[in-house]
């Protein structure tokens, strides 16, 4: 484990990972809400000069799930945000819509550029390869995406998903990347359909790890590979103290003047959802008992945890 003189890298470091994506609620906004329903039904949006929404439609049967154990979310309702369990999705969902804009310019400001770089090796540590398909969940606003693509090297074999229609209204990805909208609870790609799954800083904010979990077991193929990027609490009570203060403190006072008037609230909330977020050893057992085969979990500086595992086939 790294000293605490380390920290002042992996606290700064942590501004690059600000959000990725809200994974909850079955929609992109109130003008579809009522037309989601769920799955099957989401909207796409194709990247590049002149992208629209379009009407997509994805049928999936999921009779190769296999039973995953009912797990509660990933961590116990903040009611210091939202009143209850019930308007959590709607509250997450709703203040990512109104600071999607602000995301690239944090960490811009604040990653120094380190952020790209750990993307790349994280996904490349976690077997993606040129040529694979990838399922990126929260894609948020393409920066994870963004990192597959230049490991695979062909835009149109990289899917982002996300179900904020403002994150995905502020992607920037490369043009021939597909955006729709849908949760990690019922992602609208086909069964058996990608080569590897990825997530970026977001299984904080999933509804539920059990049918999520299960959810990415269905849609890759056999021998697919899985890989999860997360922050965690680190062992030392100093490093914890270090990062609350930069997040809940330093980083909230840089967004109050670079960004949106909800920032720094948010960034609150990433720090609270992060010292409630269930153990890693949980989050494992939960990859596990959906199916996948060599769960681990790798961690950097500390704090960067990516959950690995791979589909059995």
């Amino acid at each position: 484990m790294p000293g605490d003189g380390e920290w002042l890298l992996a606290i700064y470091s942590a501004a690059l990972c600000v959000r990725e994506s809200p994974l909850e609620g079955p929609s992109l906004s109130s003008e579809t809400r009522g037309k989601l329903g769920g799955f099957p039904h989401c909207r796409e949006r194709r990247s590049g000069v002149g992208s629209r929404w379009t009407s997509w439609y994805a049928a999936s049967s999921r009779a190769s799930i296999p039973a995953a154990p009912a797990m509660s979310a990933p961590h116990r309702p903040l009611d210091t945000y939202y009143p209850s369990e019930c308007d959590r999705s709607a509250w997450v969902r709703g203040i990512f819509d109104r600071t999607a804009g602000d995301y690239d310019r944090i960490e811009r400001i604040l990653g120094l550029g380190t952020g790209s770089w750990y993307r790349r090796r994280a996904l490349r540590d976690a077997g993606l390869t040129p040529g694979r398909t990838v399922v990126d969940v929260g894609t948020g606003t393409g920066l994870l995406a963004c990192a597959a693509v230049t490991v695979v090297g062909d835009p149109a074999l990289v899917t982002g998903v996300d179900p904020s229609a403002g994150m995905i209204e502020h992607a920037r990805v490369p043009a021939g990347v597909r955006l729709l909208g849908g949760s990690a609870e019922a992602i609208p790609v086909p069964d058996c359909s990608a080569d590897f799954l990825s997530m970026g800083y977001a299984l904080r904010h999933l509804s539920d790890l059990s049918v999520a979990f299960a959810e990415f077991y269905r849609v890759m193929r056999p021998g697919g590979r899985l890989c999860l990027l997360e922050i965690t609490l680190p062992a030392s009570a100093v490093s914890r103290a270090l990062l609350k203060v930069w997040l809940t403190g330093f980083v909230p006072r840089i967004a109050s003047v670079i960004a949106h008037r909800d920032a720094p609230l948010l960034m609150r909330y990433y720090w609270d959802t992060i010292a409630a977020c269930v153990p890693p050893d949980t989050i494992l057992a939960a990859i596990g008992a959906a199916g996948f085969a060599d769960a681990h979990r790798r961690v950097d500086l500390g704090i960067f945890s990516a959950y690995r595992a791979r589909k059995p086939g």
